[in-house]
């Protein structure tokens, strides 16, 4: 009990006197330290001279733990756990737990207590049409720490604000706490509430939800029910670890045996909704913004998909052309209106381009009919959306 406070007063002096703080990270040989607009930044204390000794991080994971055997035998067993993490009435932390060399480690994601909005997040305006969504699957990716949850929980809410749905999470561990507004929101916790996703997933299909968000689709069979749900009535909502729209079919594709491939392809095709992948950007001046790849359903981008980009097919060509009718657009078109309005270094934007040559060329002949900006997007296709 001694420890746990000491702990709690730790993190909340931590709160307190950094700001925008993404991740804490406990590991012997250093000190405590958080990343800000993703950099660490050592956090000196007193008790700690030069850095954490492995008794220190394994007393702190045994205090987050709080004696939860359950919990405990996993980290024992597995290497790492996952859990969840409460400050009353200040924060809220999503925890990993792992072992490594013979000691343990922590990472601490700080879950912000209020749900962000799309407008907060900085998100293209036509995002809010995936609210408007009936059925099928709508899949967020990116890398970890790209703001995946965030794009999520903003979704959510948006639909809870709007329409009476029943609406059930599946999360691994739950991030943000969603109320009851116009919806009825059941927020399931793997571990705790199910033992699986793919469990929860197919129990869910029996609790008649009219949207599913499913906190990752970790393997072939949670794949195939998000994709059973999605051609079944409902709205699933998920994400991946993958970088773009292109990386995100080939992915999953790739859990199937290659003899089921065009089946696979074929249901991916009439069931994709929306594929918006994120990439968190450097920004003059400091902090980071959100590049925002955008693919929605068409007829062209069925055909990629079944065809798997062959026949000159390419889908980076389909959102390109897809965008002052759709809104859809890719990574280099964002980045290359960043440089433009002098939001982004043009060595970081580069940096993170999916064809960075083809940028660099298209901003020295200054090509701007061959990539249209998108900041417009914004303004793209929202007319009809009264909400």
């Amino acid at each position: 009990m001694k420890n746990r406070k000491l702990v709690n007063n730790f993190l909340t002096f931590i709160l307190e006197k950094f700001e925008d703080v993404s991740d804490i990270i406990f590991a012997p040989g250093k000190l405590p330290q958080v990343e800000i607009s993703g950099q660490l930044v050592n956090v000196p204390i007193a008790t700690v001279k030069n850095m954490l000794l492995p008794y220190q991080t394994e007393l702190i994971a045994l205090s987050l733990l709080n004696n939860d055997k359950t919990l405990i035998n996993k980290l024992l067993d597995d290497g790492s756990v996952d859990l969840s993490y409460a400050l009353q009435r200040k924060a809220r932390f999503r925890v990993n737990i792992f072992s490594q060399r013979g000691t343990f480690s922590i990472v601490l994601r700080v879950i912000p207590t209020k749900i962000p909005t799309m407008a907060e997040l900085q998100l293209p305006t036509v995002l809010k049409h995936i609210c408007k969504e009936k059925n099928g699957l709508v899949l967020i990716t990116g890398p970890t720490g790209s703001g995946k949850s965030s794009t999520m929980a903003a979704v959510i809410d948006m639909i809870n604000n709007f329409f009476s749905y029943h609406i059930i999470t599946i999360e691994d561990p739950i991030e943000f706490l969603h109320k009851h507004k116009k919806s009825t929101i059941n927020q399931r916790e793997i571990g705790s509430d199910s033992v699986s996703f793919k469990s929860a997933l197919r129990a869910a299909l029996r609790q008649a939800p009219k949207v599913i968000l499913v906190g990752e689709m970790r393997d072939r069979e949670t794949i195939e029910i998000a994709l059973e749900a999605g051609e079944t009535g409902h709205l699933v909502i998920s994400t991946l670890h993958t970088v773009d729209a292109p990386k995100t079919i080939d992915r999953i594709v790739g859990v199937f045996p290659k003899n089921e491939e065009p089946t696979i392809r074929r249901r991916l095709a009439s069931t994709v909704k929306w594929i918006v992948s994120q990439r968190l950007i450097p920004q003059k001046g400091g902090g980071r913004i959100a590049a925002v790849e955008i693919l929605r359903t068409s007829e062209r981008t069925r055909d990629y998909i079944v065809s798997g980009g062959k026949e000159g097919k390419s889908l980076s060509d389909v959102m390109r052309d897809g965008h002052t009718t759709m809104g859809m657009q890719t990574f280099d078109m964002v980045l290359k209106e960043y440089i433009q309005s002098n939001i982004v270094n043009l060595e970081d934007a580069l940096l993170y381009a999916t064809n960075p040559n083809d940028l660099k060329v298209s901003l020295d002949t200054g090509a701007e009919n061959s990539q249209a900006s998108a900041g417009s997007m914004n303004e793209t296709a929202d007319l009809e959306l009264d909400i």
